[in-house]
């Protein structure tokens, strides 16, 4: 074998190496980090579904209380977005400077509502004076943590309004966030459950028996942030399809009402 032939393969690589290096590379997929509150799960894990098939991107969720999800970022918690089911753990992330400049907006608004445990439970009407005391008969009144929880301080402030707080107040069962109150109504725990409706639409296994006043708590308002954390294209992205047509379909089929479009 001469030396001419030996130099054809390293003559070859050197002509195909340029061809390879020209050709397109495949686009690197980008991860979104997501902390929404609990009562978003099931519209958002759709909505995100969605978006993953749509652009290749992933999108990871983590779901608990505003209160313990604001907590986390203020403490350093790796996410690039956040949703809240109240203005004030919004406000406490805003005021730590993790919110990215200009991209706040109040995206939602949800009703309070009251369940009770299986399907077809009768229907109260709740007002001034309303006798849940007496409807519990003894039994426990589940509630979202009323101090922390959005859910359990709405819950808390129309009961305040109603002027029948100090009655139930001993039989109120805490939990966590609002939907492991759903899940103690679901589960037969506690007959009765305050959540909001969309919470309510997402169980089979409890009946909306009433609806809180409107005017007997604060307006119910999740704002939706980049935080300052989010350096991506998929995360400005994503943050942008939350307020997109099909997205409004998605949360208001949930029971939402759409603020922002």
């Amino acid at each position: 074998m001469d030396l001419h032939t030996l130099r054809r393969p390293a003559l070859a690589l050197l002509l195909v190496l340029p061809a390879a290096l020209a050709l397109p590379r495949p686009a690197v997929a980008e991860e979104v980090v997501v902390f929404a509150a609990a009562s978003l799960k099931t519209a958002l894990d759709r909505i995100a579904a969605d978006y993953e098939a749509a652009s290749g991107n992933s999108v990871t969720i983590s779901y608990a209380g505003s209160n313990a999800l604001a907590k986390q970022i203020i403490e350093g918690a790796p996410a690039d977005l956040f949703l809240s089911a109240a203005v004030n753990w919004m406000d406490e992330v805003e005021k730590a400077g993790l919110v990215a400049e200009g991209t706040r907006r109040d995206l939602l608004g949800n009703s309070l509502v009251l369940v009770a445990h299986g399907r077809g439970a009768a229907p109260v009407e709740i007002g001034p004076g309303f006798d849940l005391e007496g409807l519990l008969g003894g039994e426990k009144l589940a509630m979202a943590l009323v101090d922390a929880v959005p859910a359990g301080q709405y819950g808390k402030a129309s009961l305040e309004t109603l002027g029948i707080w100090d009655a139930v107040a001993p039989s109120v069962a805490q939990a966590d966030n609002v939907r492991a109150t759903l899940a103690l109504v679901a589960s037969g725990e506690a007959p009765y459950g305050i959540v909001y409706a969309t919470d309510a639409a997402a169980d089979e296994s409890v009946s909306v028996v009433g609806t809180f006043p409107a005017d007997s708590h604060p307006p119910i308002v999740y704002p939706a942030a980049l935080l300052t954390g989010a350096e991506d294209a998929a995360d400005r992205a994503f943050f942008e399809r939350l307020g997109a047509p099909e997205a409004a379909a998605v949360f208001e089929a949930q029971g939402f009402t759409i603020l922002k479009r």
